[in-house]
């Protein structure tokens, strides 16, 4: 038997979905549709008409078929968002995984990053890893079928079908890193005699140590350059945490306020007229930039590229719609989550928003 109560509840809760046309199904409602919904027809490949990246994705976007479809969404979004960029009172938050700077793909948030495409920028400590080591050393090609233990004895670390030696990873990072921070201490010292610490979080630290890199390949160089927030929320979780814990080891009252991060994120969110998102990956990165969008009641658009199934309740499998709930996406926001791998979807979404 169907309770009249519950249909009634249903009934209101349902109109807060907006427009959503429904009808009562046994005890609940369902949305209904007609054919005069459906008046996009789906079109094959030109490849005749295809003169570059942007108008092979324009066709994704007719010929629909699954993921394609999305992709062409996912470009639309961004390139409304990053054409805002330097506008005031707009955030464009930027958050990846620190694999992705182990590969060329690094060259996709260094273009981002130099062309200030984006404004805050959140990742892990992996980021700094990479991108300091590459600076100075190479990375190579290798395979996924390797024999790690082979590999291992070498000194060969594998990263997927990266090969990272020892040489181009800790030993150049501990070779370079070490002095640096020596450096600050002397000149946070110099001066802020009473408190050298206050208000060194990851932003400054990244600041610092991009100051110091005059190669323009490196992301932290035009970091630095440009003033660009870079929060890392597990600085501890690397090879550049190693360094900052051995040079404490040295230097006992050397501290990271990581709270003074918080303070930016918190001044930035605040004062935002719009908020926008490029998220790649999960985890803590994704998860800082929706936390904070949550106090202005969300993202005013979302882009997420993911491999994560959603099944197993994780944050990276977790689609964007599922953030709406949470109140850190607005229900109205352009989001889309695009199925794959970031090394193939982010060349040819740069080769869209930074070919030209």
């Amino acid at each position: 038997m169907v309770r009249l109560d519950i249909l009634c509840q249903l009934r209101r809760n349902a109109s807060s979905f907006g427009k959503l046309k429904t009808k009562e199904r046994a005890d609940r409602l369902v949305p209904t549709y007609s054919r005069d919904d459906f008046t996009a027809p789906v079109k094959d490949y030109d490849f005749s008409a295809v003169s570059d990246v942007a108008s092979l994705i324009d066709q994704m976007s007719t010929a629909g078929g699954f993921t394609a479809t999305k992709l062409a969404h996912a470009r639309d979004i961004l390139r409304e968002s990053v054409a805002k960029s330097g506008e005031e009172g707009v955030l464009n938050w930027l958050s990846f995984p620190a694999c992705l700077c182990a590969t060329g793909t690094r060259g996709f948030f260094l273009e981002a990053i130099k062309r200030r495409a984006f404004n805050v920028i959140i990742t892990t400590c992996g980021t700094l890893d990479h991108d300091i080591a590459r600076t100075y050393q190479d990375y190579f090609h290798g395979d996924f079928n390797l024999d790690d233990i082979a590999l291992g004895e070498e000194g060969l670390n594998r990263l997927g079908n990266v090969i990272v030696p020892n040489e181009c990873y800790g030993e150049i990072l501990e070779n370079v890193v070490m002095p640096w921070l020596s450096e600050i201490e002397e000149e946070r010292t110099a001066a802020q005699p009473d408190n050298p610490w206050l208000g060194f979080g990851s932003v400054e630290l990244c600041w610092a140590m991009g100051d110091r890199i005059e190669d323009e390949t490196s992301l932290l160089h035009w970091v630095a350059k440009h003033r660009i927030p870079m929060v890392i929320p597990g600085l501890s979780d690397g090879s550049i945490g190693a360094q900052l814990f051995m040079h404490r080891q040295k230097n006992p009252n050397f501290m990271v306020d990581f709270l003074a991060d918080e303070q930016i994120l918190s001044d930035l969110t605040w004062t935002a007229e719009e908020s926008h998102a490029l998220m790649v990956g999960g985890g803590i990165s994704k998860h800082h930039v929706i936390w904070w969008n949550q106090y202005r009641d969300g993202l005013d658009s979302a882009v997420g590229i993911t491999t994560a199934p959603e099944h197993d309740g994780s944050l990276s499998g977790a689609r964007l719609k599922e953030a709406i709930s949470w109140g850190k996406i607005r229900p109205d926001a352009p989001h889309v989550t695009v199925e794959g791998d970031a090394s193939v979807l982010l060349p040819i979404l740069g080769a869209d928003l930074f070919g030209k």
